[in-house]
């Protein structure tokens, strides 16, 4: 079969509802051999020159903690915008945990848009992500959390997420809150059986997926019944895994990309604005292993006296990890989340600048679209991996060199901010 992907413009967009899930897209498409860059912003004309020779077009945003509202407002020219990229496939890329509400992240509200935007007869939903042991079987999400697998519902940190708490595991039923848009089911019986027919009735599908193969599956059936020049779906990276492992598997992409191993740094900075228990563990570990721990009032709108012990720290040569929780039951109730992520960022920006230091994470999704957006970069682009979903990124239009690991709540094995320093 001829290739009918374009030679000489993208082959896929997307636009990423927070800063830690754009990476893991970006990730994604780079270990697949399909150069990408993703954007902090929408890019222009000039921003697209600049990266012409990019085959993936991200778009980092924030939508996970705004608005319907705001999404009625910033959404549609984000969406043009891509439309313009005109990339075969569009995606808008959300956590692979799903939280969202009606109030704030509405996953459905993104999707009625999405449809308004690129058409089609119908509109995919594939929320499972294997390479993060986030399933999805007969519409129920189930997470990992440390050795073990929870119903989303039950999940320890996600049921306590401050914003967005998961109370309802049925995603048919979740999405039912946000949108009015019929909804309809592929389930792992139907995926795995070959006997797919969209239903005339569905305006959106919901795949289930349990291991790549049902990902890459679920792919195959959205591309060849697609109604549209394009594909619009809303999905977390195992969609994106998913697709390309299509396109690979009919010879349409290039050979994967070579294992990247970067030097280790002697000091790191750690920004954690997570609440999530990984998180928190990962914290402790760190500061078992040397780091310097500095703690965070979240209810104050600056921490000078943070800033100066910080770079003083990093100055002497030592780690230091700045947090405003240790795990769910520690956080602090405070009314403007989003302004605290903001006061961090400028921290985040203030200590990197007088610190010169050149490898920094920033934990938690709301946490890294506020905090990096006060960064006030051009670009990313990818790096390497060491933990999935979590690359290491170069960043463009920082002053010196920068790299950033931008780390969702639960991802990450207990020494991951060690391991990030040492890329062991």
């Amino acid at each position: 079969m001829t290739n009918p992907l374009p030679p000489d413009k993208p082959i896929f967009s997307f636009y990423g509802d927070d800063f830690t899930g754009s990476t893991d897209a970006l990730e994604a498409l780079a270990l697949n051999g399909v150069d990408a860059v993703l954007f902090p912003r929408t890019p222009d004309a000039g921003d697209l020159r600049r990266f012409a020779s990019c085959r993936a077009i991200g778009i980092a945003g924030n939508s996970r903690s705004q608005s319907p509202e705001w999404m009625c407002r910033e959404l549609p020219g984000i969406f043009a915008r891509l439309r313009e990229i005109g990339a075969p496939v569009v995606q808008y890329k959300v956590c692979s945990t799903f939280d969202s509400s009606p109030q704030t992240g509405s996953i459905g509200h993104a999707l009625e848009l999405g449809r308004q935007a690129f058409g089609g007869t119908w509109s995919a939903v594939v929320p499972a992500a294997p390479l993060l042991r986030r399933y999805v079987v007969f519409g129920h999400l189930f997470a990992a959390d440390g050795g073990e697998v929870h119903r989303i519902d039950r999940h320890p940190s996600m049921t306590h997420h401050p914003v967005t708490p998961m109370e309802e595991s049925d995603l048919r039923l979740h999405l039912a809150r946000q949108t009015s848009l019929k909804l309809g089911l592929v389930d792992l019986v139907s995926l795995r059986g070959g006997n797919f027919a969209p239903p005339a009735d569905a305006e959106a599908l919901l795949f289930d997926g349990f291991d790549a193969a049902d990902m890459a599956r679920a792919a195959q059936l959205i591309w060849e019944n697609r109604s549209a020049p394009r594909i619009f779906a809303v999905g977390s990276s195992g969609f994106t895994y998913g697709i390309l492992d299509y396109f690979r598997r009919e010879g349409w992409l290039p050979a994967q990309a070579p294992a990247a191993r970067p030097a280790p740094v002697d000091r790191l900075l750690v920004l954690a604005g997570s609440c999530s228990t990984a998180t928190s563990r990962q914290i402790h570990a760190a500061l078992r292993d040397g780091f310097h721990g500095i703690r965070l009032d979240p209810a104050a709108a600056a921490w000078p006296d943070a800033e100066s012990d910080a770079v003083a720290q990093l100055a002497a040569g030592r780690s230091v990890v700045i947090f405003s929780a240790l795990g769910t039951l520690d956080r602090i109730a405070i009314a403007d989340r989003r302004q605290l992520a903001t006061s961090m960022g400028r921290l985040l920006r203030a200590v990197i600048l007088a610190s010169g230091v050149t490898r920094v994470v920033v934990a938690g999704g709301d946490t890294s679209s506020h905090a990096v957006s006060e960064l006030n970069l051009t670009a990313l682009t990818y790096g390497a991996a060491l933990a999935p979903g979590a690359p290491l990124c170069h960043a463009h239009g920082w002053p010196r060199e920068l790299e950033l690991v931008l780390k969702g709540g639960q991802v990450g094995k207990e020494d991951f901010f060690g391991k990030v320093r040492s890329w062991a």
